[in-house]
C-alpha cells in the first residue's frame, strides 16, 4: 500500500511556534491575541512528537514577535520553540523562557484578592518554574500552574 503524507504549506515568511503541549494550543493562541490577527494563520494540534507524545504548532505568515511576547507562551508551553522564517528559510531558532515576572496575563487564585475586585492589573512573582508558580505582588498568596487562569 501506498503511504501518502499531508504536510501544512510552507510559509514565506513568518513565524511559527513548534511544540507546544496539545491541550495548551489555544491558550497560546489568546496570550498571543493571534485570534484577533488579519494575518494567516494555520495551526494543527494532536500531531506525533517523538520527544512529548502529541505536540500543537503554529505557523503564523508576515508576523514576528517581540520577546516579551515570546515569554509569555513559556506560562503554558515552556518547552516551546520558535523558527523565524524568511524567504522560505529558517533564519533564526528561539527558545521561550518564563519570565522573573508576570503582569497583567494571569488571574490571582484568591477570592478575596483585590485584584479580583478593583480594576487593578495583576502582577506576580515567578518563585518557581517547574512547576510553575507565581507569588502575587498584592495579597502573597501562591497562584499553582493547576489554578492559573489566563485572563489576556
Amino acid at each position: 500500500m501506498e503511504q501518502k503524507e499531508l504536510k501544512v504549506s510552507a510559509i514565506k515568511n513568518g513565524t511559527v511556534i513548534d511544540h507546544i503541549p496539545a491541550a495548551n494550543l489555544f491558550k497560546v493562541i489568546t496570550l498571543l491575541g493571534l485570534e484577533n490577527i488579519p494575518n494567516q494563520m494555520t495551526f494543527g494540534t494532536n500531531l506525533e512528537s517523538h520527544k512529548f507524545g502529541q505536540k500543537s504548532i503554529i505557523k503564523v505568515a508576515d508576523r514576528f514577535f517581540a520577546d516579551e511576547e515570546i515569554n509569555k507562551i513559556a506560562l503554558v508551553a515552556p518547552q516551546a520553540k520558535l523558527n523565524i522564517i524568511k524567504n522560505y528559510e529558517v533564519v533564526e531558532k528561539k527558545t521561550v523562557s518564563i519570565p522573573a515576572e508576570v503582569c497583567d496575563l494571569v488571574k490571582c487564585f484568591n477570592p478575596k484578592c483585590v485584584t479580583n475586585h478593583q480594576p487593578i492589573a495583576t502582577r506576580f512573582d515567578v518563585v518557581s518554574k517547574s512547576p510553575l508558580a507565581l507569588r502575587c505582588h498584592y495579597c502573597e498568596k501562591v497562584t499553582s500552574e493547576q489554578q492559573m487562569v489566563i485572563i489576556k
